[in-house]
């Protein structure tokens, strides 16, 4: 286990183990309503797309504190499922819609969204191609809103440091990854990092119960004792590490039509 990452491991089995939990990564209400304080002229017409959404925890919380209509979309069907579900038992279907994609191919028309939201999922697809690639998604002046797992100093310890770069390959300092905002197209709105509750008690502290019920279900199944083992070791790195890194929300304003033309 030592020596495998996080794109070793089957994807179906990765998400049977989230899909019975409200997250799949960390953040909290509080932080998604915060990073929603920053975007104006919200209104009944505005339209979101969140992408990644897993189950959507932080869409049905976008839909709670906003009027807006929001199309949520995610590789694994099963997620979708469970959102729509949760959609209908908030009596929000009527303004949040799940639908099963891929964030690098998006089924949507240019300049379709006034913000682009995504927690914890951008990384899948890289940072910068990312923001380059959703920009000609979103109106004029427009807004992005995302989670990335970025360092907090320009140094740290090489067992970390390599921990990180096998999982995210373009993982980097908050200042470059503003940086990277602005070279895509877009003015900084705002960044902060997430609280360490995030972490420890809304992502690392539900998945115990969860990891003994998928261990017993799986028992014998070394591919699923490798893939908790993993989990278990990420909650080891963050709690000696934390000081190093963590996930930061990061608000941009696209500027222009930049994108329209390169595709």
């Amino acid at each position: 286990m030592e020596d495998m990452t996080i794109h070793e491991f089957d994807f179906a089995l990765i998400n049977e183990f989230f899909i019975e939990l409200e997250r799949q990564g960390p953040g909290s209400p509080e932080e998604t309503i915060r990073a929603l304080s920053f975007i104006r002229n919200l209104s009944d017409k505005t339209k979101i797309a969140d992408l990644g959404c897993g189950t959507g925890f932080q869409t049905m919380v976008l839909a709670q504190n906003t009027e807006a209509t929001i199309t949520a979309l995610d590789l694994f069907a099963g997620s979708i499922d469970k959102l729509n579900a949760k959609a209908k038992i908030l009596g929000l279907q009527n303004r949040v819609k799940g639908v099963v994609g891929s964030m690098d191919d998006l089924p949507f028309g240019d300049e379709e969204f006034d913000i682009i939201w995504s927690e914890g999922a951008i990384g899948n697809i890289g940072f910068e191609k990312g923001l380059a690639h959703w920009k000609r998604f979103l109106k004029k002046e427009g807004y992005v809103a995302v989670t990335y797992e970025s360092w907090f100093t320009d140094e740290r310890p090489a067992e970390i440091e390599k921990w990180w770069t096998d999982a995210v390959p373009e993982i980097s300092t908050i200042a470059h990854n503003i940086a990277v905002m602005q070279k895509t197209g877009y003015v900084p709105v705002a960044a902060f990092t997430l609280p360490e509750t995030c972490w420890t008690e809304n992502y690392f502290a539900p998945q115990k119960a969860r990891q003994e019920e998928f261990l017993k279900k799986h028992a014998g199944n070394k591919a699923a004792e490798n893939m908790i083992a993993f989990m278990r070791r990420e909650a080891e790195l963050y709690e000696k590490y934390k000081r190093y890194y963590g996930y930061v929300f990061y608000i941009g304003k696209k500027v222009g039509n930049w994108g329209i033309s390169e595709r």
